[in-house]
């Protein structure tokens, strides 16, 4: 059953919320959702302060996975349409951000005990800074694909802000965006590894939003941008699971939607106030939570796969759920269909109000999908771990195969689509020969 919490506790006192208005008319209610979910982008562009021409966090300006349509190319090749490409130093699997002139990347050498933010150039792609956020207290454990530097930067005015596994715990730090100067570092939560982890900080109006889920009890936090200082903090289940928090317009109200430990939950994420929450998740996911204000989708691979469509009004009601893996790369929404690349390579459409399946393909190539897929316009992006991006044409009525591209040996990290140009991390060796290199592709 769902369990309505709208007057449980945090680990702070909150207010009490106002009353609800009166219930609308349903006619009026479908216009009122039509309105929103037309406003969400725009909405929640203007919340967290996004430019046009910037990639400034995970899954981009609208927490999406969706670009402005935009001129990027669809063809290349490590010599063909690339504008720069520069060193890595370390690994990880966090992706690129662009913000302004510059593009941030987090990185980590365990040989050398550290991890980093590095920041290039973004016109010629010369390192111009990199700051260690950590010194010494890495452990490579877990997954074998895991990285100690999965967490994707996030950037709000002259700060950067970052996750890192160090020592046992997760800390969330910012960073002068100039230089890289560490300015405050807070610890959220000691964390047991089962698979790893790769959480990325969510920035909400003047916070910080930054989940920790692990098997040793995990924990939801909101920071305050400027101190550090945690606002709010609420204790999540011992449960392995890995999602970032997913912002998402529910009735005009900007929410905060986890999905895994069993659980989807939604919070309000300005007081940290669980509202609800229902089964209807499995125990780990990783995907990033996609929502129309009507449903939520969750999908997740452990102990079974499953895609699922819930009422995002609080009841707990299923309307639709399937058995398809889309474990690890998240899912893309758009006109009322779902797009998803599972991951052993097929790329598959939904109507996301009836979870009818219009078409599915296997994607070309070999090689799982660890990364997201990012789409502009009707095209979509999809890269495995070979280092194979698929081009495809996705609309309701049609797959189509545009151009498939080989770069590098390898690819975990989700690219980065922004004015015309795609910001890659790609490996360019392997084993005892690891290295990486960031590649900006444009035409």
């Amino acid at each position: 059953m769902p369990i309505d919490l709208s007057a449980a506790n945090t680990d702070r006192t909150v207010s009490a919320t106002p009353p609800a208005p009166p219930a609308a008319s349903p006619r009026r209610r479908q216009t009122l959702f039509t309105l929103i979910a037309s406003m969400l982008c725009v909405t929640l562009t203007v919340v967290t302060g996004a430019a046009a021409e910037d990639w400034p966090w995970w899954r981009g300006p609208n927490h999406d996975g969706i670009a402005a349509r935009q001129d990027a190319p669809t063809q290349w090749s490590d010599t063909e349409h690339v504008i720069w490409s520069a060193e890595v130093p370390g690994r990880g699997y966090a992706s690129p951000i662009v913000v302004g002139d510059h593009v941030y990347l987090a990185t980590a050498d365990l040989a050398g005990q550290r991890q980093d933010v590095l920041c290039y150039s973004r016109q010629s792609g010369e390192l111009l800074w990199r700051r260690a956020v950590h010194e010494g207290g890495l452990k490579k454990e877990g997954n074998k694909k895991a990285t100690l530097a999965s967490s994707t930067v996030a950037c709000v005015g002259d700060r950067l802000f970052v996750n890192f596994l160090n020592g046992g715990a997760v800390h969330t730090s910012a960073l002068r965006r100039a230089d890289g100067k560490v300015l405050w570092q807070t610890e959220i939560v000691k964390y047991t590894v089962h698979q790893g982890y790769g959480s990325s900080p969510i920035p909400f109006e003047d916070l910080l939003l930054v989940s920790a889920d692990n098997k040793g009890g995990g924990a939801l936090a909101a920071l305050a941008q400027d101190t550090g200082k945690i606002v709010w903090r609420h204790s999540r289940p011992a449960k392995p699971n890995y999602p970032s928090p997913s912002l998402v317009n529910i009735q005009g109200q900007t929410r905060m939607v986890m999905t895994g430990c069993d659980l989807v939950a939604c919070f309000d994420p300005r007081s940290g106030k669980p509202l609800w929450e229902a089964p209807g998740a499995t125990t780990e996911c990783v995907t990033t939570t996609v929502s129309d204000g009507r449903l939520v989708i969750t999908s997740g691979g452990y102990p079974k796969n499953h895609v699922a469509a819930m009422s995002a009004d609080g009841s707990g009601k299923v309307v639709w759920e399937n058995n398809t893996r889309v474990y690890v790369p998240s899912m893309l929404l758009k006109d009322g269909h779902l797009y998803a690349v599972a991951d052993q390579g097929f790329a598959i459409c939904w109507k996301l109000d009836t979870g009818e399946q219009l078409w599915r393909h296997r994607l070309p190539g070999r090689g799982d999908y660890t990364s997201s897929p990012v789409m502009t316009g009707d095209r979509i992006y999809a890269t495995n771990e070979s280092g194979q991006t698929t081009v495809f044409q996705a609309t309701p009525e049609k797959f189509e195969v545009i151009a498939t591209n080989q770069l590098g040996v390898g690819s975990y990290a989700t690219q980065t689509l922004v004015g015309g140009r795609i910001y890659a991390r790609v490996l360019t060796g392997t084993g005892d020969d690891h290295r990486e290199r960031l590649y900006c592709l444009g035409n």
